[in-house]
């Protein structure tokens, strides 16, 4: 076994090298133990592998007397919808979120809607450790319901989020990209509900990538390309279970996964005022915006599920993270691309214009990203070099170190699931940005 990734988030691997039917069955046995038998949503992304994972899942929920309410092909958000719809004890989505083909893997989530946080987490790992299952016998079975039209329940909460009477006033012209992922499950009929006319790529949801799913500048070009020679108003690209959104203006140019959330908290921080979270690796232009707007703004460390955290300790209006994951509270607590669509086409047909010249009224920063191969013991050693060197800078450690200024930041940790060291950096100028790069792969490197 070469490949499975097990943490508090889920599970992950490459399908025969890790991630086989056993363990499959256990680890879905292990999340219906957690839920103490009670009934559980299973929803998956479209990948062609789900269709043998969904099987190994239902026969270890089931096994622990789990009644499942089966959604089939569904977006990660819709699976959070799911649970407080049907007031769930727990759900499952079977999804590989961005990885290539030959991956899949099981996101468990906790009865709030949100995936685990870290407490719910550790209890799923020590039930797995201790294969604390608790099997019933053949008269104590779960049984399996089909649920049909899976995804009303999510369309119409976005539906209710925005204005659809000013987006259809707007008629807005739309490229999206599903990549053959679960956002074909809802994603053209939502543009459909708010009056796009909406042109589709990658609408079947059947797992064939048309380019690597994760939905960055690079494997993005075509569809760009595509957006340029067209009429459209605007490009939607989702990654395979559809809770990042990438954005693509009407001149093809890349707006990116970073700027998602800046644009719909300069929608809703208008109208709708109040703190906001992001972690600590995201622009700082959706700090500059909370300002603009006198709103409270709060960093959480990396991770989902720590910004659900803080997002309901400070009872957040928005947040999210910067690789095009929207977190609104009135939809669920969970990364969602529809609402993240649905915002944005609010605030275009309600400022009037181009979306290029939306995009160019905010701040400008370049984010700049690196990393560096050493085992996570450096670390502290690292921290500690450059808050010697950076003594005019604002330090916060906890998710590694991140270091501040008036206008530019970088941030140096240790990656959960790889023995690198990520470095990033921002500032209004790229050479500025670069510079704090390389100037910490200088501190770090000499550790090794």
């Amino acid at each position: 076994m070469t490949q499975r990734i097990l943490s508090i988030s889920g599970l992950r691997g490459i399908i025969g090298d890790g991630l086989t039917p056993d363990y499959l069955t256990r680890f879905a046995a292990g999340v219906g133990t957690w839920a103490n038998g009670g009934t559980v949503i299973l929803t998956r992304d479209g990948r062609a592998s789900g269709e043998m994972v969904r099987r190994a899942v239902l026969s270890g929920l089931t096994a622990v007397g789990c009644d499942v309410l089966d959604a089939g092909i569904a977006a990660t958000p819709t699976c959070g919808v799911l649970v407080r719809e049907h007031d769930a004890s727990a759900a499952i989505q079977i999804t590989a979120s961005h990885n290539p083909s030959e991956w899949n893997g099981l996101k468990p989530f906790s009865p709030t809607g949100g995936i685990f946080n870290a407490e719910e987490g550790q209890r799923l790992l020590q039930i797995l450790e201790e294969e604390a299952f608790a099997w019933k016998p053949w008269n104590e079975l779960g049984d399996v319901e089909t649920l049909i039209n899976p995804g009303e329940p999510h369309l119409q909460k976005v539906l209710n989020r925005v204005s659809v009477d000013a987006i259809k006033s707007f008629q807005p012209r739309v490229m999206l990209d599903c990549n053959h992922g679960s956002g074909a499950a809802l994603g053209p009929r939502l543009l459909q509900e708010l009056g796009c006319e909406t042109t589709t790529v990658g609408a079947i949801p059947d797992g064939n990538f048309a380019h690597v799913p994760e939905p960055t500048k690079e494997n993005l070009l075509e569809f760009s390309r595509q957006i340029a020679e067209s009429d459209a108003d605007i490009g939607f690209a989702q990654d395979p279970d559809a809770d990042r959104l990438a954005v693509i203006d009407e001149n093809g140019r890349y707006i990116g996964e970073e700027l998602t959330l800046a644009l719909v908290l300069d929608n809703i921080l208008a109208k709708t005022p109040g703190p906001i979270v992001v972690n600590g690796s995201t622009s700082r232009v959706n700090q500059d915006i909370a300002e603009k707007y006198g709103c409270a703004f709060h960093r959480s460390a990396v991770g989902e599920a720590n910004v659900v955290t803080m997002m309901r300790d400070v009872k957040a209006v928005m947040g999210g993270e910067g690789n095009g994951g929207i977190i609104d509270p009135n939809i669920g607590y969970v990364r969602d691309s529809f609402v993240g669509m649905a915002l944005i086409l609010e605030g275009l047909a309600e400022r009037g214009g181009k979306l290029s010249e939306w995009v160019d009224s905010l701040p400008v920063y370049h984010i700049l990203k690196d990393k560096v191969t050493c085992p996570k013991e450096i670390v502290p050693k690292a921290i500690t070099a450059m808050k010697e060197t950076f003594v005019d800078a604002s330090p916060t450690e906890g998710d590694g170190l991140r270091l501040d200024w008036d206008d530019r930041w970088v941030q140096v940790r240790a990656s959960n699931t790889e023995p690198i060291v990520r470095i990033i950096a921002e500032a209004p100028e790229e050479a500025v940005a670069q510079g704090l790069i390389d100037e910490t792969r200088k501190l770090i490197e000499p550790l090794l």
